[in-house]
């Protein structure tokens, strides 16, 4: 079995979508994140534009290989607004994603059952609109080497087709290289057995 190098994420923000039911209104956001820090301020955000709705509930995953993830009912009932969300996270297969739905109270009850079914719908609504895209999971290695060196260090980085995410060349150099996962171990290999150059994975 080969091990798992990509994973599914949201290219870009949606616009709000809208889901009614029994004249309650769920406006639903789809974010891409990378980290909480993203998550808290797009909360921010959401909140101040829809300041006086009655209940803004999310659920976000973060992660490709250690995942975490958190689902918030915000007031709800246990368990009627974050987790259905969180289940078409899952159900879309994607990850670095935040889902908020904010709801304007409309006068009639939805019961648990209908919560449930309401937050669902509007966070598989939300992924619908958003275009989903897949991404390679990719690992940093920090490659040191002298100046005399750089047309050897160079040569592998074209001829393998490496992405360089940072580099300093002077007469100590480094080189910061992006390498996606299935083949991190070979690449770490070459440069780790030329003279006078160092890798490290970061």
């Amino acid at each position: 079995m080969t091990e798992k190098d990509t994973y599914k994420t949201i290219a870009k923000s949606i616009e709000p979508t809208l889901f009614k039911e029994k004249n309650s209104k769920f406006f639903g956001y789809a974010f891409p994140v990378t980290n909480e820090d993203e998550v808290k301020n797009h909360l921010v955000d959401v909140k101040k534009e829809h300041h006086s709705a009655r209940h803004w509930c999310y659920a976000y995953q973060l992660g490709t290989e250690t995942i975490t993830y958190r689902a918030n009912d915000d007031g709800e009932p246990s368990n009627s607004a974050g987790m259905p969300i969180y289940g078409q996270i899952q159900s879309f297969d994607v990850t670095n994603v935040l889902i908020i739905v904010v709801r304007y109270f409309g006068g009639v009850k939805l019961g648990v059952g209908g919560l449930i079914n309401s937050y669902r719908t509007s966070a598989q609504i939300s992924l619908e609109a958003a275009k989903i895209i897949k991404k390679t999971i990719n690992k940093d290695f920090l490659i040191t080497f002298d100046y005399k060196n750089m047309n050897t260090v160079m040569r592998i980085i074209k001829d393998k087709k490496l992405n360089i995410a940072h580099q300093k060349l002077e007469l100590d150099c480094q080189i910061t290289i992006t390498v996606r996962k299935k083949d991190s171990s070979s690449i770490f290999e070459i440069f780790n057995n030329l003279y006078e150059i160092k890798i490290k994975s970061l």
